[in-house]
């Protein structure tokens, strides 16, 4: 649950400019959270070298490839029906393989494969080197599958092809995997335990995109705060680290600071945080560098004690409390925005108004929230009875919902009357006359076109909002371009 989806990108289809040569096709599209995006980027690299370009047509595929996501059923839901329509065409073309990529084929390879064999090909997470090889087995005729989770594998030395990229804004994976054991998460079981990219890696990534024109970079992973670069290896092996290896650790403070550096010009962000983790050496490095935006996504789940703990949540909502007091204290300007569930098992109404109650005293910018929906494999999935009628979930659902509105439109108005740096990422969904872009906090801000253009950095008078978007008036450029 601890990664943002966005709903207009679910089953947004890639291409790349095709390279001379190349004679297969290659369709992919992706659901899920960010890191499931990214990793297409990767998938897209290394097929690229193999021979196969992409193409928005399906018709005319020879490689179907779906990117999938096990956090939410409704994502799953969604890819089972793909499968049955690349398979339906399939009928049609013959010569077409259809692959599964991602969280869903790790735990669900079986039966994609053997019972319900709607695919030639499943490759989990930290398998996507191996695709050469497992094509080359689908080619003559065999099904293949590798779904072997990595200790080391982080894909830090493939540069990523950036796929239906604006060119303005792009995201660079620092870590995979995640240690937590959140009882309602399946991703340990999908994506394995953590390990981080090497430092170097990343920054040249970094250096890499700013050269072609790139403006900002977040940094990406299941949980950021928890990036340990000792050598390679995993996280939870630190404690054998040798005494050199741990006096030169870069953790993610060090990190976000070598970035910033790097890259003076450059907007960085970073995505997800987990407050059991989040340190505030990282809020010292976002308050020391003005090219490290002012917004932290800091999900919570839940405002109850008792319901954190079910979740295993390694933290209460007195230590959240002072975590968002201290950020506050050192970043006044700051943006926060949460994850939460509705209707985890065994909530009751005081629960319930926990959450509400903790909601209040943070006033969130904006947020995340589900219906509790049960994952198997999860822990949740396989001790705990989803014992909250659907009805009970969408009503808490809509109360959460409900509040977080109010606290985005009051969130939103502290902008009025303030002049902001925005970086203009696209036209305005609305206007073709106005801009579309985000300040420091990551709030959306629409304005008149004029003369500027996409990549630029804007100072803009903020006069009116909605709950969601600024409305304003650029006023020059900011000292950043």
């Amino acid at each position: 649950m601890e990664k943002i989806i966005d709903e207009n990108k679910q089953g947004e289809h890639l291409t790349i400019a095709p390279k001379v040569g190349n004679e297969r096709k290659l369709f992919i599209e992706s659901y899920g959270c960010q890191m499931n995006f990214s990793d297409s980027e990767i998938v897209a690299s290394i097929l690229s070298k193999e021979g196969f370009n992409t193409t928005k047509n399906l018709e005319e595929a020879d490689l179907v490839l779906v990117n999938t996501c096990s956090i939410r059923d409704k994502a799953e839901q969604t890819v089972r029906k793909r499968l049955e329509k690349y398979n339906a065409v399939k009928k049609i073309n013959p010569k077409m393989k259809i692959g599964v990529l991602g969280c869903m084929a790790e735990r669900l390879k079986s039966k994609f494969l053997e019972e319900e064999k709607m695919v030639d090909l499943v490759v989990g997470p930290d398998a996507y080197k191996d695709l050469p090889n497992l094509i080359s087995e689908v080619d003559e005729g065999r099904n293949a599958v590798n779904v072997i989770l990595s200790k080391d594998e982080t894909y830090g030395d493939i540069a990523p092809v950036r796929l239906n990229s604006n060119g303005v804004t792009a995201f660079v994976s620092i870590t995979r995997g995640c240690d937590n054991m959140c009882t309602f998460c399946v991703v340990p079981f999908t994506r394995g335990r953590e390990r981080s990219r090497d430092p170097q890696s990343v920054i040249e990534e970094v250096n890499d995109l700013a050269s072609r024109g790139f403006k900002e970079v977040t940094l990406l992973g299941q949980n950021v705060d928890s990036f340990l670069w000792y050598g390679g290896g995993l996280k939870k092996d630190f404690v054998k680290a040798s005494e050199m290896q741990k006096a030169t650790a870069v953790n993610f403070a060090n990190l976000l600071e070598l970035c910033a550096k790097a890259q003076p010009k450059m907007r960085f962000r970073f995505s997800t945080s987990n407050p059991q983790d989040m340190t505030l050496d990282v809020i010292e490095v976002m308050a020391k560098y003005r090219n490290v935006c002012n917004y932290v996504h800091l999900p919570v789940q839940s405002g109850s004690n008792r319901i954190l703990k079910e979740m295993n949540r390694q933290h209460t909502r007195e230590e959240y409390f002072t975590l968002i007091d201290n950020i506050r204290t050192l970043i006044p300007d700051v943006a926060i925005s949460q994850d939460m569930i509705a209707g985890f098992p065994t909530e009751t109404e005081e629960d319930h108004q926990d959450t509400l109650s903790l909601m209040d005293y943070v006033k969130y910018d904006f947020g995340f929230m589900f219906a509790y929906s049960e994952r198997p494999g999860t822990t949740a999935g396989r001790k705990m009875e989803d014992d909250i009628s659907a009805d009970v979930k969408q009503r808490r659902l809509n109360e959460i919902q409900a509040l977080q509105r109010r606290h985005s439109l009051y969130r939103t108005q502290q902008h009025v009357g303030k002049v902001e740096e925005i970086l203009i990422e696209k036209t305005s969904k609305k206007s073709d006359l106005h801009w579309s872009g985000r300040n420091s906090q990551n709030t959306v801000a629409v304005f008149p076109k004029e003369h500027y253009n996409v990549g630029d950095f804007v100072n803009v008078k903020i006069t009116d909002c909605t709950s969601a978007t600024l409305i304003g008036k650029a006023v020059g450029y900011s000292e950043n371009n």
